[in-house]
């Protein structure tokens, strides 16, 4: 994975941002410590910091040693030496994501630094802004544009429109042609009769999902893998025709899915979802597995169509096929939130480093440079969107 130079920060002078205040969890109110419920099931959990006067910044949770790094620097100075030791080489990285994400201030030019205005201090170069990378690299680079010129100043406002990019409207002639989910699931063959109705009666169960989940056709394998399994990182391959070759690729996914042992697949179930650029998604446990599933769809889908998914890993060039890994449950913070996806982890990350370069006070890097900088140094590589295996520490082997 390329990522952009780093500048060596270390032996810079640091302080931690003023426009935090550092709150023990047991000192929240009940209604906030609820909120927060699951993120006291970390080991080193401390606390969270809370916005003063500066609501952009948001709240953010934080480990005992973040907290302690955090109140040492109240006073400006430099990084403590027990932080280098500690960190060893991941050192300048972890620094440098604390003062992106505006948890610390760096020294420059005689004035402390935040976020985007702190680009210069961190980066040795500016972004590298090569075309190339296929048809959903592109996808991925007009929606993070788009996202730029839009007057949304709510982060999370901003994710959805970063995660339904590249959706078609529902106009008129679309509910013509679909106007009930039962025109749906005649046009994919899944009613009685149909090519698909045999194989899904044989191997699958239908599965009924409670909103706000109710917009998909979701099917188990009738005989099912073991628990333990299906709580590991979930890999995701979309399958994303245009929508002439809907059937087409539906067709050739159930019989992929059923021929491959796949535990699961949904499909959109009404005009909205088959508008969607991840209409149809599978589900694996092994990457493997997704990698096979993939080579025979391409065999038997060449030519197809393609709408493609922005914020995923690309196979083929063409669009039609991508993937993505779902977080592990254990990695989800709050309790009032659904679990993200592997698509929604990444737009409400670029959503908030979209927003925090839009703020900078000097802009010495477009928002779209920045917010894909900022999630390359999670582990992503945002020329591909593909995903370190070390994000959720799941079976697949780094990319070269």
């Amino acid at each position: 994975m390329h990522l952009q130079p780093l500048k060596p920060i270390e032996a810079a002078t640091f302080r931690a941002n003023p426009n935090y205040e550092l709150v023990l969890f047991d000192r929240l109110p009940p209604e906030q410590r609820e909120m927060l419920g699951r993120l006291r099931n970390a080991p080193d959990f401390y606390g969270v910091l809370l916005a003063r006067g500066a609501p952009d910044l948001g709240i953010k949770s934080v480990c005992r040693e973040t907290a302690l790094l955090y109140l040492t620097l109240r006073e400006p100075g430099p990084l403590p030496a027990y932080v280098r030791a500690t960190l060893g080489e991941r050192c300048n990285q972890e620094i440098a994501q604390l003062v992106l994400d505006g948890v610390l201030e760096i020294q420059r030019d005689g004035a402390f630094v935040t976020r985007a205005d702190a680009y210069e201090a961190i980066y040795g170069t500016r972004p590298d802004v090569a075309e190339g990378g296929g048809a959903i690299a592109r996808l991925s680079r007009e929606a993070l544009m788009y996202a730029q010129a839009l007057e949304i100043s709510d982060s999370l406002r901003l994710s959805a429109r970063l995660y339904f990019y590249n959706r078609l409207p529902a106009g008129p002639e679309w509910h013509r042609r679909l106007p009930t989910p039962g025109a749906v699931a005649e046009l994919l063959g899944v009613r009685a009769g149909g090519p698909a109705a045999e194989p899904l009666k044989r191997d699958w169960s239908p599965v009924a999902l409670e909103p706000p989940l109710d917009g998909w056709l979701l099917w188990q394998r009738r005989k099912r893998r073991p628990a333990a399994a299906e709580e590991r990182c979930t890999y995701k391959l979309y399958v994303s025709p245009g929508y002439e070759a809907v059937r087409d690729a539906f067709l050739a996914t159930v019989d992929a899915a059923t021929t491959l042992d796949v535990p699961r697949f949904k499909v959109g179930k009404d005009v909205y979802g088959l508008l969607r650029p991840d209409k149809i998604v599978v589900y694996f446990d092994r990457f493997e597995e997704l990698e096979e599933a993939a080579h025979r769809l391409r065999g038997r889908l060449e030519g197809c169509p393609a709408q493609g998914v922005p914020f995923t890993a690309e196979l083929g060039g063409d669009g039609l096929l991508s993937w993505g890994t779902d977080p592990p449950r254990d990695q989800q913070a709050l309790v009032w939130q659904e679990r993200e996806s592997w698509r929604l982890w990444l737009t409400n990350r670029l959503a908030t480093a979209l927003l925090a370069a839009k703020s900078a006070h000097a802009r010495a890097v477009e928002p779209w440079q920045f917010a894909m900088e900022r999630v390359r140094l999670e582990g992503v590589d945002t020329q591909t969107w593909t995903p370190a295996a070390s994000i959720w520490h799941g079976d697949r082997p780094e990319e070269e």
